[in-house]
């Protein structure tokens, strides 16, 4: 398993953690160690937790790969959203453990989960991207359009808003704060509730209530692909 993200499974919870460097940002490898890490986690039927380093999540794709050319760049939003597209496709429950800051691919992280818990801080949560020069991506319009408030949406992504922990639950980019203390106890709690769900039923489940959306986002990576961001 990669060291990007340090995976431990127990009892029927993985958990995914994080650890690329002060921001975690994330790199094509990432990605991958994200797929591989995901590969597991259905080998082991678990119920998956992902989270960051106490302060972060992820801050985001990795800005060297995505300024080093236009190539590389679409190249890496593309397997980020197709990544997106899998945890909310996953078979398994998904939840993210937010230790701190979650922006732009840290915040998407949040919105392909199925249950959300930030710790409470002064962090920030949201979509960045017109602040630092980048037009959003079709796949990550449609992702906002589909998990934000409709008020939140046209905040985040059109003006790049952050929000606080407790104005990201609002938002949709959370379900609940806690103190960061109890941020793991609360994730692993949640997890062995979600044990008593019927694993089939889930995933049936799931697949019916995303299903435009899975298709939307097959359409937006394909178009995302042609066009410079």
């Amino acid at each position: 398993m990669s060291e990007l993200i340090q995976y431990n499974c127990n009892e029927g919870i993985a958990t995914l953690t994080l650890n690329n460097g002060k921001v975690n940002a994330i790199s094509p490898d990432m990605v991958a160690a994200f797929n591989q890490c995901l590969d597991q986690a259905e080998k082991d039927r678990a119920i998956v937790i992902i989270t960051g380093q106490p302060g972060i999540l992820s801050g985001g794709y990795d800005l060297k790969v995505m300024t080093s050319s236009p190539e590389n760049a679409i190249n890496l939003v593309a397997s980020g959203s197709t990544l997106a597209r899998r945890m909310l496709a996953h078979p398994y429950p998904i939840i993210v453990a937010c230790p701190g800051h979650a922006i732009a691919k840290g915040a998407f992280l949040l919105l392909s989960a199925d249950y959300r818990i930030g710790a409470e801080g002064a962090f920030n949560i949201g979509l960045n991207e017109v602040l630092i020069g980048m037009t959003m991506h079709h796949a990550g319009i449609e992702l906002a359009k589909d998990r934000l408030s409709k008020a939140a949406f046209q905040r985040s992504v059109i003006n790049g808003e952050l929000f606080s922990p407790a104005a990201a639950v609002e938002a949709g980019f959370l379900d609940r704060v806690v103190p960061a203390e109890q941020l793991m106890a609360t994730a692993l709690g949640v997890a062995t509730l979600m044990k008593k769900i019927n694993m089939k039923a889930h995933r049936n489940t799931k697949l019916k209530v995303r299903k435009q959306l899975l298709e939307t986002l097959d359409a937006a990576v394909e178009l995302d692909k042609t066009q410079l961001l």
